[in-house]
């Protein structure tokens, strides 16, 4: 009994050989042996299969834990770390998705600023190109308005949190283009970027594109690259289409894609487009950042 009870201590396998004495020694020898081996390979591949999720899926850095004191800022910095959420949607075009990155009441607010001012929307025209012969291409409509003619304060705080999301001077912004799209209405694929061999040489270059997604939709309004990845382009692509990479609008979220490469040139990649609103309404606000300041 006293042997038993160290064997049993040892362990659960160990013990459990002990009381198969009546096998005899070879049996009992070769079967303890086989159990030893197969504990040993089993919490072998249980811990790799653990250490292996564990990678795929790491805890996220939370940047209130100790360790992440903030470095010694310079004149135009910030003492403190600043957390906004984004989603890589593609690296070709690159596009990145901000959930919530407005209030509702701040959406709300744009929404009746815009209301009263809203005008049939417009087109850059290309040479050769006339409002007659582009009809139908961008059906919305929509107004301009700068964060300093919104009394409220609330496109300045939009502007600011924008500047930290792209690193791009928020003196380097458009005016933001508030638009409405109701049912039926669409903008067909284009460019944001301007070719200078279709629309003439350019005192600055559009860079990047952000989209304030307003309101929800029903159905349809999606946001729509049809060359993501390079889908589509050695095609007869009709630009009429919705089709490709789509990203539905939800209110107060933001989609920030850029339209020129680090070099300067466009990225093909970037063509983009609105699907038609089949129902409810969109409303969206755009806001177009140059590599150079801003002009009218």
């Amino acid at each position: 009994m006293k042997t038993r009870g160290k064997i049993g201590g040892g362990g659960g396998l160990i013990g459990g050989c002990s009381s198969l004495g009546s096998l005899g020694l070879p049996a009992v020898f070769l079967l303890c042996i086989f159990f030893f081996f197969l504990g040993f390979f089993g919490s072998s591949l249980f811990s790799q299969q653990v250490e292996t999720e564990s990678s795929l899926h790491p805890k996220p850095r939370i940047l209130s834990e100790k360790g992440y004191d903030p470095l010694p800022q310079g004149d135009s910095g910030d003492d403190f770390f600043t957390t906004i959420p984004f989603q890589i949607l593609s690296w070709k075009p690159r596009a990145l998705y901000f959930p919530d990155f407005a209030t509702p009441k701040q959406c709300e607010s744009i929404i009746k600023m815009a209301k009263v001012k809203l005008a049939p929307s417009t087109l850059a025209l290309r040479k050769g190109e006339t409002a007659e012969n582009t009809k139908g291409i961008r059906t919305s409509s929509g107004m301009f308005i700068s964060s300093s003619e919104d009394k409220t304060g609330i496109l300045d705080l939009i502007e600011k949190k924008l500047e930290k999301a792209t690193m791009i001077p928020r003196s380097h912004g458009e005016s933001f283009n508030v638009l409405r799209y109701e049912i039926g209405q669409r903008y067909n694929s284009h460019y944001d970027a301007f070719n200078p061999t279709e629309y003439g040489p350019q005192k600055s270059q559009r860079i990047a594109s952000f989209l304030l997604y307003l309101s929800d939709v029903e159905e349809g309004g999606e946001t729509m690259f049809p060359f993501e990845n390079g889908e589509n382009a050695d095609t007869n692509y009709d630009f009429r289409k919705c089709i490709g990479l789509k990203v539905k609008p939800r209110k107060g979220d933001g989609l920030l894609f850029y339209s020129l490469y680090p070099n300067g040139t466009i990225d093909p990649t970037s063509l983009h487009g609105s699907c038609a609103v089949v129902k409810g309404q969109k409303w969206v606000a755009t806001k177009w950042l140059r590599n150079e300041e801003e002009y009218d």
